[in-house]
């Protein structure tokens, strides 16, 4: 048996024993009930279940550092539940390939969120970074079922469990698999193109004089996707009619690629004075990327530099690329609060070990750029510490600064009131190492990049009175020796055969993005939610940045409480609008999105969907039907267009999520 059919198999065998599991507590509670109601005309309010959002309440580990004691309770709203696609829940600021699961980039430039030593790879990042767990206290055991069935075979469920063994300590765990079947060509059911599963051990641990705190979270995720590379319109036009099934078929059919991730992390701290308290935060982190492919079933001219980096390969071989990269930081520091005034002070050391085996029985390049052999070991010191000072609920101000040994930085500081809330960026941060050095079965470079230096400034006014909400601002962002992957235009000569390389610009790169966004209630449940956002090219030195001039997010519902509040509804239009740009390319065999003006741009395509969402007592659901224009015009959007180019063929074209229909519920337990 396969890993793959394997891997789908514990999932599901998972998902139904937690289903089970929770389905079998709630019918022993209602056994517990019935049995106590029987003989008595009198029910006795014991047998009500006191327990529910209201009473079990989570906080992030931010808050827990910051010493904010200030535990929420569950969110059951439906405001944006319908919205559990990736590119979705980011408000659309993501694009991906086309299907659930695929390679994500972000459309607005964004500064870098570590300035250290990194191992370069970013397209599945989100699929991780956005499960970060959630640290609960419960009064009773808390269990939630999320499960999503998407057309087309799209499908994802979250399981999430929490309990306090006792008042002082907490323990939970998250599971969500992501199983996604091919949307071209697919043989039968189960023939998948995305498989992701992801899980965390979590637990919060304190003393009984509340002195000592302590925080765990073990966090795994294995991403794999089939990778297309495109898709050939076989009829040989230009538009973007789409063509499924027997009319169309991916460039790709044997190319994988997969991102492993695992992150131990342990914090403690103690007490020492009412104002005085020592910290350390330990992470032992593990990242490695991959991508294999079958020569004999998918041609070279498809990639760049065909190069056999063994001579023992045949064509019949899966040969492989690997890096890995594993980290060890420690982090030693004080922190505490005085009055309203939060500070901390900290020293961290990190290690890491960066490793690609093609490298094993390199000659050092002519340069000494970098050491040859198959690894790269280095240590890292940074110094840092964060003020913040919160006037009340709704106000507050806060800065911190980050200094790594010799030279690199970060600094952020933000401001939030009722009025007015902004934020700043700026840092100089060190490129990723797959960037500057990197030997795989088609691409091969050995080059040195200087720190990247990144600026970001945000700022909102907001007004809130009567039945309109409104915040108009804008982003500015500037880049100076901004690092990128770029496709090599016709005229210029080719290194090594390939195509694509990364390239750090000798030149600036700033844009500059207005924004205006609301929420407008008409006749008590009529409401409109508009954003705009235009952005400006102010310097675009070699072409790095490809964003769209326009975009633009919508969504008008209807929101109600019907049946006498037994009934909370949410129904009407979501739509998304960009202006058309040449967006950016990717290539699967370094898992890379890059500058490109040679394929056909993406076109300004709405996408509409038409949603309906409700909760009744403690059970929420959703039905939506994705991608209403495909369906009335037979047209649909290129997301990333012709992400390998035009080798030959008639023009290579990827397709965007078809039109489909798309259900989720989810139900909490709390006995």
């Amino acid at each position: 048996m396969s890993r793959l059919a394997l891997s789908v198999i514990v999932s599901r065998i998972l998902c139904l024993a937690a289903f089970f599991a929770s389905f079998s507590a709630l019918a022993q509670r209602q056994k517990q009930v019935v049995s106590q109601r029987v003989g008595s005309s009198i029910v006795d309010d014991t047998t009500r279940n006191v327990y529910g959002p209201a009473t079990t309440k989570w906080t992030t580990e931010r808050d827990l550092f910051e010493n904010r004691t200030n535990y929420q309770p569950l969110d059951t709203s439906i405001q944006n539940y319908h919205r559990w696609t990736y590119v979705q829940r980011s408000n659309n600021f993501y694009k991906d390939l086309g299907p659930m699961g695929t390679a994500l980039s972000s459309i607005f430039p964004q500064v870098p969120s570590s300035i250290g030593a990194s191992p370069g790879f970013q397209v599945y990042e989100p699929y991780y970074t956005s499960e970060e767990p959630r640290y609960f206290d419960t009064k009773s055991p808390y269990t939630r079922m999320y499960i999503v069935w998407g057309g087309n075979g799209r499908a994802t469920t979250k399981i999430d469990f929490s309990r306090n063994i006792n008042p002082r300590w907490n323990f939970g765990f998250n599971y969500r698999p992501i199983l996604v079947e091919k949307q071209l060509q697919r043989r039968q059911k189960g023939d998948y193109q995305t498989v992701s599963h992801y899980y965390d051990f979590y637990t919060t641990y304190k003393s009984k004089n509340e002195k000592y705190k302590l925080l765990f979270n073990y966090r795994r995720i294995r991403h794999r996707v089939l990778e297309t590379g495109g898709v050939f319109n076989l009829l040989g036009q230009d538009s973007v009619k789409l063509y499924y099934d027997t009319e169309a078929r991916p460039i790709l059919v044997a190319a994988e690629t997969e991102d492993y991730r695992r992150n131990i992390h342990l914090a403690q701290s103690y007490q020492l004075a009412n104002a005085l308290q020592i910290y350390t935060i330990t992470d032992i982190y593990k990242q490695r990327n991959s991508f294999k492919d079958v020569p004999a079933q998918d041609p070279n001219t498809l990639f760049d530099n065909s190069e056999k980096l063994d001579s023992s390969w045949s064509d019949t071989a899966t040969p492989s690329d690997a890096v890995n990269f594993e980290s060890n930081q420690q982090e030693i520091g004080i922190k505490g609060n005085v009055l309203k005034l939060f500070y901390s002070g900290y020293y961290r050391f990190r290690n890491y070990y960066y490793s690609n085996p093609h490298y094993l029985n390199e000659i050092p390049s002519a340069t000494g750029r970098f050491p040859s052999g198959q690894s790269i070991i280095g240590t890292e010191s940074y110094l840092g510490g964060t003020m913040a000072l919160q006037f009340d609920s709704l106000s507050s101000v806060r800065g911190s600064i980050e200094y790594l040994f010799p030279s690199y930085y970060r600094i952020e500081g933000q401001i939030q009131t009722p009025w007015i809330e902004g934020s700043f960026k700026s840092s100089l941060s060190k490129p990723g190492f797959m960037q500057q050095r990197y030997r795989g079965i088609h691409d091969s470079w050995n080059q040195s990049f200087v720190g990247i230096n990144s600026t970001e400034a945000k700022g909102y006014l907001k007004w809130d009175k009567g039945p309109l909400k409104l915040w108009a601002g804008g982003t500015f962002t500037l880049f100076n020796n901004f690092v990128f992957f770029k496709e090599v235009s016709p005229v210029e000569p080719l290194v090594n055969s390939q195509r694509v390389l990364p390239y750090q610009s000798s030149g600036t790169q700033s844009t500059l993005s207005p924004e205006i966004k609301a929420t407008l209630r008409i006749f008590k449940h009529l409401f409109i939610r508009p954003q705009y956002i235009i952005t400006k090219l102010i310097s675009n030195d070699d072409n790095a940045l490809q964003i769209p001039t326009q975009f633009v997010n919508l969504q008008v519902t209807y929101e109600n409480d019907l049946f006498k509040n037994h009934l909370q509804l949410q129904t009407g239009v979501d739509a998304h609008w960009h202006s058309a740009y040449d967006a950016l390319g990717y290539d699967p065999a370094i898992q890379q999105f890059y500058s490109q003006t040679l394929s056909p741009s993406s076109q300004a395509f709405p996408l509409i969907d038409v949603f309906l969402t409700g909760k009744m007592r403690r059970a929420r659901f959703f039905v939506k039907y994705h991608n209403v224009v495909q369906a009335v015009t037979g047209l649909g959007y290129l997301p990333t267009a012709g992400y390998l180019g035009q080798v030959g063929q008639a023009p290579g074209q990827y397709t965007g999520q078809r039109n489909a229909i798309d259900f989720g519920f989810d139900f909490l337990l709390f006995d």
